[in-house]
């Protein structure tokens, strides 16, 4: 058989080149650039190293089973897990979020004798616990109760407490929540979770590789009796590409109860102890090396820059006329909303700063004003942000001189039209929609196409109701993958 690997490879070449860049600190989220081009070069090594293996079975794949105990085993050691805390490596912070969810429902259903369906349990968790949560409590029949948070993003524990019964499958808290970057108080409520026998999950898929380095921080791992389990993403600052994700446990029996087990077929037996069985054991070695490489010295140095650049960008952020950072955040990321202290004319609305951001080659991320917090604009900082800072500080102060006194977008005036909506969008309905508020390509065009400016996009979705949101912005992401 022949082909064009050279013409294959270059159309590759070419899709790739339209990407926002994945090194040099250029794009502020989604992507954790650690600066050292050796560590893609091993990553790259160790997936090539295991492409044709299957994850799904580690008594045919023995290889599988060492790379995720060392794995686990250095998470573990980590976050101060003793010998009761086992673990699972996933395909990311999702999974492992899903999972615990699974576990913890069916724990509370267990231990009332009923089966899957038969009850329904709570989620209680803070508005900005990461929208994994939702998910998991969308796919597995949980109410989902979300506890408002104060000013700086934090929730209260007192607030936790008044919604906990015995309904409470699990109680989600954040180290530190995605949004705000903002530290839940994890010992108050692990507390409160221990006096009542409910369970605790720490989703720390984002700070569990560099909060064990930042200094001064209160107690959220397992040092914390009543923290049940951690999720902790290698694929952030963990440094391993996409996607590789720890969920750990605190004892064996609740583990077991993570994992999905049948001998009701006329093939092989089937054990998995996560949602996926066949899967790419790539992202596991890849990450496995990397923390060969690294050691618990060379995250902590690599969160030492983190640190640096993230206080030198909130120095230079408070330092902008119009600008402020919410909340005191914690680990390397930082939201940004205007500064309601200084009159309306010197205010820099954060998302036309995004977009003006954008237009001088920086991408941040627009973050909409719901669940009662503001508007603002989220930063990820990585240890490559450090050698970029002469260029991003000067790029983020002109973007903010750009667009100061500008207002932020009112979309009310877009819905005035509308009208009654049926309850059920259908698809070429909601693609009108779309349209008719300027987003998405031609409407003879089934190609969907996202604007240049975000903020009127983050502005509509600020005032429409949640249901028809997300109904839009289904519609907007499936065309963008529809053939033509």
């Amino acid at each position: 058989m022949r082909f064009d690997s050279a013409g294959i490879l270059a159309r590759l070449e070419e899709l790739r080149a339209a990407d926002a860049p994945t090194h040099g600190g250029r794009v502020l989220s989604y992507v954790y650039d650690s600066g050292l081009a050796e560590l893609d070069e091993l990553a790259a090594a160790a997936i090539r190293a295991v492409q044709p293996v299957n994850g799904l079975d580690p008594t045919t794949f023995t290889s599988v089973a060492t790379l995720e105990r060392e794995l686990v085993a250095f998470v573990r050691d980590l976050l101060h897990g003793d010998g009761e805390v086992v673990g699972s490596v996933t395909t990311g912070g999702t999974e492992s979020c899903l999972l615990a969810v699974k576990t913890a429902r069916d724990a509370w259903l267990a231990a009332r004798g009923l089966e899957p369906g038969a009850g329904r349990p709570r989620l209680v968790a803070s508005v900005t616990v990461h929208a994994a949560f939702q998910k998991a409590a969308h796919y597995f029949g949980l109410e989902l109760d979300l506890v408002p948070v104060g000013a700086d993003g934090r929730v209260v524990a007192a607030d936790i407490e008044a919604r906990l019964g015995d309904d409470v499958a699990l109680v989600v808290v954040s180290a530190p929540s995605y949004p705000f970057a903002a530290l839940d108080p994890v010992e108050a409520i692990a507390a409160l979770g221990a006096g009542r026998g409910i369970p605790v999950h720490v989703d720390a898929c984002i700070g569990g590789l560099v909060l064990p380095f930042w200094p001064g921080l209160p107690g959220w791992d397992f040092a914390v009796p009543g923290v049940t389990s951690i999720s902790a993403d290698l694929h952030k600052f963990g440094y391993a590409p996409k996607g590789v994700s720890v969920l750990l446990q605190r004892g064996r029996d609740r583990q077991r109860g993570q994992f999905f087990a049948t001998t009701r077929w006329p093939g092989y037996p089937v054990v998995n102890p996560t949602i996926l069985g066949s899967k790419s054991a790539g992202p596991l070695a890849a990450a496995w090396a990397i923390v060969q490489a690294l050691g618990v010295d060379g995250f902590r140095e690599l969160a030492g820059s983190c640190r640096r650049s993230t206080e030198a960008l909130r120095a230079a952020i408070d330092g902008i006329e119009g600008l402020r950072v919410l909340g005191d955040p914690v680990g390397p990321l930082l939201a940004v909303a205007a500064d309601e202290a200084v009159p309306q004319e010197r205010r820099v609305d954060p998302h036309h700063w995004a977009d003006a951001a954008r237009g001088l080659g920086w991408v941040l991320q627009l973050q909409p004003g719901v669940a009662g917090m503001p508007p603002t604009t989220h930063l990820t900082i990585t240890p490559v942000t450090e050698a970029g800072l002469p260029e991003l500080v000067p790029a983020l102060i002109a973007a903010a001189d750009a667009v100061r006194g500008i207002a932020h977008v009112d979309a009310r005036p877009l819905l005035a039209g509308l009208g009654a909506l049926p309850e059920t969008l259908g698809s070429e309905t909601a693609w009108a929609l779309l349209q008719g508020f300027g987003i998405g390509g031609p409407s003879s065009s089934t190609a969907g196409t996202l604007p240049e400016q975000l903020a009127p996009l983050l502005a509509l979705i600020e005032v429409l109701p949640p249901p028809l949101a997300e109904r839009l912005l289904t519609e907007l992401i499936a065309r963008l993958a529809e053939p033509a």
